[in-house]
């Protein structure tokens, strides 16, 4: 498989799992308070992480570059995750899931990563097509005025696309590994959410097995693979194909929430899939061209971009230099081998 489809499988998957973490996180909080099932899910993929760090033994020390970006990375995810939940503790987990899909059109606002322009008029297009696509979502499911949760979910679509567009910025061109980069970040999550949650801890002894099934899901799945997955895709590509991929969780998270908690499927459901999905492709290809006529660029402003860099990214390549549909690019420089993290897939996560 090429790399660049590898690349969009992995995060369609990402996708897919964080689609299906809205309902997991709703019935975790049914029964647990929402800063005790934030702490628990960080404990819990820190655990993982360690584990998974320990049983590396020959990728070697960690590096400076992993521990200086994975604490304010780690920070940003976390409020990423607090105020999700809060926000699907307060609404439906569809609603929640069409609602953070606005991330799709934040993100390029706030990714300047291997660009000096601004995207094309046709990629706004495509996130405006994205945008009618979950009105129609949001009809075909009861559209009703904005609530607390929905305004939360709001914010949290804002401050994801901003943790997006972060590790795009910081982790490109870097000895990064990124199941370290994910160990700190969720070291960093547990340390903030234990004092916070200490007072309800208690709460865990009486979760029962279909309780601890969830926040087993929410830590395994949707944080340890998905933070790793986001970390590893983001360094092959740029930010804002990596959200317009990761944008159509809304229609796993509608598909989830018809098989396992009863919604309908409406024909405005269906439509508004249906739009999702073109205008999600439509604008990764407006973005892949436009990224292929940058990397264009004359000899002489490549010299002065190069000279402006900071040090460390000097001589080094773009996030978009990896698709091999670029044939212009020069070959990206080498990530740190990260022999376990293939160990974090779904099928032995």
């Amino acid at each position: 498989m090429p790399d660049a489809r590898r690349t969009d499988a992995v995060l369609l998957l990402v996708a897919l799992v964080w689609g299906s973490s809205y309902l997991a996180a709703q019935t975790a909080t049914a029964v647990l308070p929402v800063l005790v099932v934030l702490f628990a899910r960080y404990a819990l993929s820190a655990l993982a992480c360690l584990g998974l760090v320990a049983a590396d033994r020959k990728s070697g020390p960690w590096t400076r570059d992993e521990i200086r970006l994975g604490l304010p990375l780690g920070v940003t995810q976390a409020a990423v995750l607090v105020v999700e939940t809060y926000g699907v503790a307060h609404t439906s987990a569809a609603n929640a899931g069409l609602i953070i899909s606005l991330t799709i059109v934040i993100t390029p606002l706030l990714d300047r990563t291997g660009r000096t322009r601004g995207l094309p008029p046709a990629f706004y297009a495509a996130a405006g097509v994205c945008l009618l696509a979950v009105g129609l979502l949001m009809s075909g499911n009861g559209f009703h005025a904005p609530r607390l949760g929905d305004l939360l979910m709001l914010g949290a679509a804002v401050i994801r696309a901003g943790h997006v567009a972060l590790v795009g910025r910081l982790a490109v061109g870097r000895a990064v590994r990124p199941l370290r980069l994910t160990t700190v970040q969720t070291l960093v999550g547990t340390v903030l959410f234990l004092i916070p949650a200490s007072g309800d801890l208690p709460t865990l002894v009486h979760v029962g097995v279909a309780g601890w099934a969830q926040l087993l899901y929410l830590a395994l799945f949707c944080s340890v693979f998905a933070f790793l997955a986001q970390t590893w895709a983001v360094q092959r590509t740029s930010a804002s194909r990596a959200s317009l991929l990761l944008g159509t969780e809304p229609i796993w998270a509608a598909a989830v929430g018809i098989a396992l908690a009863g919604d309908h499927f409406t024909p405005l459901t269906a439509l508004g899939g249906t739009l999702l999905v073109a205008g999600t492709y439509w604008g990764q290809a407006i973005e892949r061209a436009h990224r292929a006529r940058s990397t264009k660029a004359p000899p002489s402003n490549a010299l002065k971009a190069a000279r402006s860099a900071p040090s460390g990214a000097r001589g080094t390549a773009r996030p978009a230099t990896a698709n091999p549909h670029v044939t212009t690019t020069p070959t990206p420089p080498a990530l740190a081998e990260d022999p376990a993290c293939p160990s974090t897939t779904p099928t032995s996560v």
